[in-house]
């Protein structure tokens, strides 16, 4: 990201330059908007999701929620917005505090995560296969791992997607989708609950879908991390908000490239967005969506939350009836019941639009989540990584196990998912 005074530096070195080479200078006309710098803020008073819509919409990131409001990720012309709200917001919160950058159980860089993929891969050839779903804007690798017992074998098995690290700061993620990894190879043979369910499923992981971003935001020695968000075209897209169902809707994302929220120029024009939505499509096969189940891994909320994000209506006709919306919201309770996070509809948190949950469901109809787990921020410290990820351990099994029929959670698997 460009400094602001250093860009209008530049310029006026420029435009001086042209003068003197008798050249009239442009600089005024045609120089680019200035390029905002991002910082976290608190927002008192918005409480309700009423209220952080109204936040959201100012382009905003909302991070946390508080007693008293919520933490905000946002640039100074959206700090501005909300306080002609209403509400009230702070001055810049410090940094994070350095913390040491490896230690005996520090994060997994994008290499380390590349390798933990071919090492597991490696050891259980017979039930993993790792694939390259694509290239990321600098030509990164965004990987994947199939788990599945004939796993060389397309069969008629329901299948379940897991990603993360869509969000480059929200380090925690990868570690629950290599941890997920581990609990379905470490377990396989042994554990019969495991073994189960590798057997009768086919299970796609991908760990770091947003890599650039990953490894720029990883790339710090004074602190834990850059607090990068998007990805690294340009001043980044929100890789969330860029999915084509309801994409820039309803005021859930932001026009503005310096945004946390930006949505991009157009549905999928980010290239991780097209990845991601390209292997989805690869899972229809003979017209039918082989995807039962989706997770999208984030944090730092403790939340687990399902669709739709793009309204607050919790059944709308023709996309989610009320055997869809009381199913997702069934085993949305349960999950959390097991890793004691909230449960809720998407837009109870506050109204998104472009987002990975609303396009699987609303274009797919797989049944689609979204874990927002703990740690207290962006970066806990390492130390907390297996504590943190093993409080959705359960709650990850027992998704997996419902990609055969969501609908059993209501008791109606009989008129949804007879053979």
């Amino acid at each position: 990201m460009v400094n602001s005074s250093r860009q209008r530096c530049l310029l006026a070195v420029l435009a001086a330059g042209a003068l003197a080479a008798g050249v009239p200078s442009t600089a005024g006309a045609s120089a680019p908007a200035p390029v905002e710098t991002s910082g976290q803020y608190i927002v008192t008073g918005a409480r309700s999701a009423e209220q952080r819509t109204q936040v959201a919409r100012t382009g905003a990131a909302i991070d946390l929620l508080r007693a008293d409001g919520v933490q905000v990720s946002a640039i100074p012309s959206e700090v501005a917005a909300i306080r002609r709200l209403g509400f009230t917001v702070s001055a810049p919160l410090p940094k994070p505090a350095p913390q040491p950058t490896r230690s005996a159980t520090s994060y997994h860089t994008f290499a380390e995560t590349q390798q933990e993929v071919d090492a597991v891969a490696a050891a259980h050839p017979q039930i993993t296969r790792k694939f390259v779903a694509g290239k990321s804007a600098q030509g990164r690798d965004i990987i994947g791992l199939k788990i599945s017992d004939n796993v060389a074998t397309d069969e008629n098995e329901p299948e379940m997607l897991v990603i993360a690290n869509i969000h480059a700061r929200e380090r925690l993620t990868a570690e629950q989708a290599l941890d997920y990894i581990g609990q379905l190879t470490g377990g396989y043979g042994t554990d019969k609950r495991i073994t189960d369910l590798v057997n009768e499923r086919e299970i796609y992981v991908m760990p770091m879908v947003n890599p650039d971003g990953q490894v720029y935001d990883m790339t710090s020695d004074t602190q834990p991390g850059r607090m990068w968000r998007k990805n690294r075209v340009g001043s980044g897209t929100d890789l969330n908000r860029n999915f084509a169902y309801k994409w820039g809707c309803c005021g859930g994302s932001s026009t503005s490239p310096s945004s946390e929220t930006y949505r991009g120029t157009g549905p999928e024009s980010a290239p991780e967005t097209k990845v991601i939505a390209n292997f989805v499509r690869s899972r229809v096969v003979g017209g039918k969506q082989q995807l039962k189940m989706f997770l999208d891994v984030h944090s730092v909320a403790q939340l687990v939350l399902w669709p739709f994000g793009y309204t607050m209506n919790n059944t709308v006709p023709g996309s989610m009836d009320a055997d869809d919306e009381a199913a997702h919201r069934t085993i949305g309770r349960e999950l959390a019941g097991t890793n004691g996070f909230t449960p809720e509809q998407s837009s109870d948190l506050y109204i998104t639009d472009g987002t990975t949950d609303d396009w699987t469901w609303g274009e797919y109809r797989i049944f689609s989540y979204t874990f927002e787990l703990g740690g207290g921020s962006f970066y806990p410290p390492p130390s907390a990584i297996d504590s943190e990820v093993r409080r959705s351990r359960e709650a990850m099994l027992r998704l997996t196990a419902y990609a055969d029929c969501p609908y059993r959670a209501i008791g109606k698997e009989d008129k949804y998912c007879a053979a």
